[in-house]
């Protein structure tokens, strides 16, 4: 399984067209699959194309798949992120040594292209493919008639590589994103942690907000959720870094405010970072769940709402003070 690594210097590059490949000249060895979290079993897959481009030569890629599948064939049953973005995802997989990302846009109209087709498309742009690496009961194409079987098949005639991986368990149960939602959902963050080989989480854009934190003597960064797997509301502490690199601990509020918003109020997560004072709108933000202090909750004035941020900062001060 490939280890996260410091951040490489040189970002994984991003290809958003297959017929693109045929400028990449070396020869390639590519992990598919949608990788929707990115866990210990999609490390497990990804990790056989970076090994083997590492020993053969050449570049490794992952071809992936925006947006997931089941928000196009049935949107009904779509799942909450686990990534926030594209570009959270390229930045996890330029830690696991990933060359290459190529992102295929996922219509309806390429639901209906048929399996065999897609791989042909493949094989014809790639100048010298050299592996294909996927998770053993992976399907693809029209109806999800691509498979494993299909892929040794092209395998052999093409002189292609075809490794499967199987499903990584954990605790006696198949690691899955479902199960690493769920996780997150009831705030097991060590759970989700120990599946996904990292910690996880959340990374956006600091977005201008009302100022009420200001106002109140904690002033916040905000970041607007969309539909991300969020843990359950209320007071955490949390770690949080910086597009710059830099690690900063905080407190961070996830819910609606209720003491200081009306009916119409939107899920946000607003931090208020600890013995910082810098202007950071705009700028990337990564936040990291550790420590559930308490239950959102709505006091009966603001000074209340007041004395009791303080309280929080004391225990997440205390938390982060335990961590060393």
């Amino acid at each position: 399984m490939v280890k996260y690594a410091v951040r490489r210097v040189s970002m994984t590059k991003l290809i958003t067209n297959i017929a693109d490949l045929a400028a990449v000249k070396e020869s390639l060895h590519l992990a598919l699959g949608v990788f929707d979290g990115l866990h210990i079993g999609h490390q497990q897959v990804i990790s056989t194309a970076v090994e083997a481009a590492d020993k053969e030569g050449g570049l490794s890629g992952v071809l992936t798949f925006e947006p997931h599948p089941i928000r196009i064939l049935a949107p009904e049953l779509a799942p909450r992120r686990i990534l926030a973005s594209l570009n959270h995802k390229r930045e996890l997989l330029n830690d696991l040594g990933v060359d290459f990302m190529i992102v295929v846009d996922f219509t309806k109209e390429f639901a209906d292209v048929e399996a065999e087709d897609f791989l042909s498309s493949l094989v014809a742009a790639c100048h010298d493919l050299r592996t294909i690496s996927i998770g053993e009961d992976w399907k693809f194409g029209k109806k999800r008639r691509g498979d494993i079987l299909m892929l040794q098949h092209m395998g052999k005639e093409e002189g292609i590589t075809i490794d499967s991986s199987k499903a990584v368990m954990l605790n006696g149960e198949r690691v899955s994103s479902t199960r690493i939602r769920q996780a997150i959902r009831d705030g097991n963050m060590a759970a989700a942690e120990a599946m996904l080989g990292r910690s996880y989480t959340v990374l956006g854009e600091v977005i201008k907000g009302r100022q009420l934190g200001r106002q109140l003597g904690f002033p916040t960064a905000n970041l607007k959720v969309f539909n991300e797997q969020l843990p359950i509301d209320g007071v955490w502490c949390v770690s949080v870094t910086l597009a710059n690199g830099d690690t900063i601990n905080g407190v961070g509020n996830l819910g609606m405010r209720p003491t200081v918003e009306g009916e119409q109020a939107k899920r946000m997560l607003e931090v208020h970072l600890l013995d910082f004072d810098a202007e950071i709108y705009g700028m990337t933000m990564e936040v990291e769940f550790l420590d559930y202090i308490r239950s959102e909750q709505k006091f009966s004035s603001v000074d209340a709402l007041s004395s009791q941020i303080q309280l929080d900062v004391i225990h997440s001060r205390e938390f982060h003070a335990s961590q060393h």
